[in-house]
């Protein structure tokens, strides 16, 4: 037997948020196109090997080599691209009032909401004063001062260059590194109109001198201006609700804790508790950081970090993990993970390094806001000459001009991935899924055909137990302590059978001499002056150790019944056998049935024997099975059943998995099982049940679909939009775009994008399809 793996019920994830990532909170980001700029900038930094900037979140991710990247470097990079930078140290103290950026946050909060109250008011006023303009008579009781050109420049101005400040802001930016963003665009339509308007204000003679009336446009860059910024205020609203996750998650964390030192008790700020404290925990309270129970015993509500609906009792020696609510015992725990150590803090890393990763569909988005701005500029010019040409009524061109500049936002576009992206990663914390990249999510919904379940841990309940002991003239509890003397030495969860099997027995256990485990076979030790090995009944024999034929057909009995044998030598001589049972867990045969109703195969890949494996698999509904496989193998079977167009998720959680984990294209790790398998993975199903499987593949597709919607919504305004207000349908229906309503569209456009990604916060898992008996609940 192998050293496969030990269990843990509180997991650690160390391995996640290593050294050679930082993350930067970005300042002054207004479109998709930003994100572009920003990691173009942050890859010219020396050492810096992959970088991803997230619209949505505002955050960047950034790898490299920890000796040659200096974070300065990335902050002084950012800036020099024209934005604000942060190196975000810890979030894990996010719900701190004092946070510096959530007082940056809640300042530019404050003033984006005075710009657009008084940018409504104002541009109420314009709109008033305009209408007998864009009604074509006039209206009773309206007081003709308000249409007075003068008074409606001094109603823009303020609006113009101070609540649309942020826009020549962030197009000087652009203009300084030789780009163009959305700023650019509104800048450019609404200055157009501005300055036009302000032309025959200050010359009204020189129009009349031609034959013209002096119309001014300025309620049109008004208006514009206001539907803009209200549009950024209520995308910043509903994208505050795609982080919803990570503040519940963070607000999980008890204040205090009472730890018992010297002998009292007290209660102290949670940040004092250290490794090795004794604390007390009441009924009612919150287990305050990871530990083990010394005393005592009681139910614990697992749910809010594992997903796990039903409480699990727990008593002296088992774990507990912090942030879950004891419900009706009370019990003194030891510390044993405290602050960033503890699983909760670094279930928060892995949602928000997840939430800034970029899914594959991106890559569209990515490619098209790259030429999307310059295009529009160009398509904007052609409209201005086109109709000044062709019509010869330069209001008509201005006035297309500055609807195609104010539609073609690229905004929608950048939300469309990263939001459903993160309201995702987040829906999936809750449900005790943990997704460490969001190319994850994509290829568990696209083209993924097999599903490969280890069996240890994975299928079964992970506790095995000796059942049976036999030996020919000698007394099995002799044997079991013979056993036992070897196995102590292991961690594996059969050798752990077989030394609590003794212990049951209360057998005295000396210490054995020169113990080797052979990984995947079994392991051998000196044992009171004599050889001693423990293992496969085909790698005994191996070694040259014969058994007797008849005792086959035990052999063969026990492992039908899908237990899993092991031999006893001694001396190289077979001189007994154990039968280990592992049940599979009660869920295991609901989970694959709803696998193989996906349209998904469904294997079981084990290093046990073919008829134990077998066993095994008739009962959780498996057909096909790949047995006797060893621990360097199954990587290797991985990568056979992977095909182009066809991909392979693993699920395990042994070390023995972490291989085959990292080979198939999504690895999903137990969350009951090892930091190394949990490591190799993409997923993490923090309660061990596989029915998380399901639900993580669900959440995939429910995902992916949202993505495209998005995607198509954010189109669909600009496919339609600009032609319209390039004026492609006046010649034929009379049709135009006012700028006013382009700038409420791409407003919606938007806010209807980030509404849709918000859904999947709704997203519940189907239930197994109801057998007819009854069972599949």
């Amino acid at each position: 037997m192998s050293d496969s793996g030990s269990h843990s019920a509180a997991p650690g994830l160390s391995a996640s948020s290593a050294g050679g990532t930082w993350r930067l909170a970005i300042q002054g980001m207004s479109c998709a196109s930003c994100t572009a700029v920003i990691e173009q900038a942050l890859s010219r930094v020396r050492g810096v090997t992959a970088q991803a900037v997230n619209f949505a979140s505002e955050q960047a991710i950034v790898r490299g080599d920890p000796r040659l990247v200096n974070p300065q470097a990335l902050i002084r990079a950012v800036e020099q691209a024209g934005y604000q930078a942060r190196l975000v140290e810890d979030d894990w103290q996010q719900s701190d009032p004092t946070d510096p950026e959530r007082i940056a946050q809640r300042a530019a909060e404050r003033e984006l909401k005075l710009k657009v109250a008084i940018g409504v008011g104002l541009s109420t006023v314009l709109l008033i004063g305009s209408l007998p303009m864009m009604l074509g008579r006039e209206i009773p009781g309206l007081p003709p001062w308000l249409q007075d050109p003068w008074l409606q420049l001094l109603l823009t101005a303020p609006v113009q260059f101070w609540v649309g400040q942020p826009f020549y802001r962030g197009a000087w930016a652009a203009w300084q590194r030789r780009s163009a963003d959305m700023n650019t665009l509104v800048a450019l339509g609404t200055s157009a109109a501005f300055f036009y308007s302000l032309f025959p204000t200050l010359f009204p003679n020189f129009f009349h001198q031609q034959g013209l009336h002096p119309d001014v446009y300025y309620e049109v860059a008004a208006v514009v201006v206001t539907l803009v910024l209200v549009g950024k205020w209520m995308e910043q609203r509903a994208k505050g609700q795609t982080s919803e996750a990570i503040r519940k998650l963070i607000g999980l964390q008890p204040k205090t804790a009472r730890v018992i030192r010297d002998g009292v008790e007290q209660d102290i700020p949670i940040a004092a508790v250290q490794v090795g404290d004794r604390i007390r925990v009441r009924p009612g309270e919150k287990v305050p950081v990871d530990g083990v129970i010394l005393e005592g015993s009681s139910s614990l509500d697992e749910s809010m970090v594992t997903g796990e609906s039903l409480p699990v009792s727990k008593s002296a020696g088992d774990e507990v993990i912090g942030a879950t609510l004891n419900q009706t015992g009370s019990f003194v725990m030891e510390a044993r993970r405290v602050g960033k150590d503890t699983l909760l803090a670094q279930i928060v890393r892995l949602v928000q390094e997840a939430q800034g990763s970029k899914a594959p569909i991106q890559q569209v988005a990515d490619r098209v806001t790259a030429w999307f701005v310059p295009a529009v500029i160009g398509v904007a010019i052609l409209t201005f000459v086109l109709w000044w040409g062709l019509a010869g009524n330069p209001t008509l061109a201005l006035v297309n001009t500055i609807g195609v500049l104010i539609i073609a936002c690229p905004c929608a576009l950048g939300l469309a991935t990263p939001t459903s992206i993160m309201v995702a990663t987040g829906r999936g914390a809750e449900l005790g899924i943990l997704v460490k990249r969001a190319e994850s999510l994509e290829w568990l919904a696209h083209r993924l055909g097999t599903v490969v379940l280890d069996k240890t841990g994975t299928l079964t309940e992970g506790r095995p137990s000796v059942t049976e002991i036999w030996t020919p003239g000698s007394s099995p509890l002799a044997l079991l302590r013979l056993a036992a003397v070897v196995e102590q030495h292991s961690e594996h969860p059969l050798a752990q059978a077989v030394v609590q099997k003794a212990e049951a027995e209360g057998i005295s256990i000396p210490p054995a001499q020169h113990f080797q485990a052979k990984v995947g076979e079994g392991a051998e030790a000196w044992v009171e002056d004599q050889w001693v090995g423990i293992g496969r009944l085909s790698w005994l024999q191996a070694m040259g150790i014969a058994w007797d034929p008849s005792w086959l057909e035990r052999v063969q009995t026990w492992e039908s019944q899908g237990k899993t044998v092991i031999g006893v030598a001694q001396s190289h001589r077979l001189v007994g056998l154990l039968a280990i049972a592992d049940p599979i867990k009660p869920t295991s045969p609901v989970a694959v049935r709803q696998l193989q109703e996906m349209g998904l195969e469904v294997i079981l890949l084990t290093g046990d024997n073919p008829t134990t494996a077998q066993a095994i698999a008739r009962q959780a509904g498996i057909r096909r099975v790949i047995a006797q496989v060893r621990p360097e193998q199954k990587a290797a079977y991985i990568r056979q059943l992977r095909r182009p167009r066809h991909r392979v998720a693993m699920v395990g959680d042994g070390i023995n998995d972490a291989p085959a984990l990292a080979e198939a294209d999504v690895g999903i790790a137990i969350g009951t099982g090892t930091d190394v398998a949990i490591a190799a993975s993409d997923i993490t199903l923090i309660s061990g049940d596989l029915r998380g499987v399901v639900t993580a593949i669900q959440l995939s597709r429910a995902t992916l679909a949202n993505i495209r919607q998005n995607l198509f919504f954010a189109f669909i305004y600009n496919t339609l939009g600009i032609p319209i207000a390039a004026g492609a349908l006046y010649p034929f229906t009379g049709w135009l775009l006012n700028p006013m309503l382009a700038g409420a569209a791409m407003a919606l456009s938007s806010v209807s994008v980030v509404a849709n990604a918000l859904r999947l916060w709704h997203f519940r898992p189907s239930p197994p399809t109801p057998l007819p008996g009854g069972e599949g609940s």
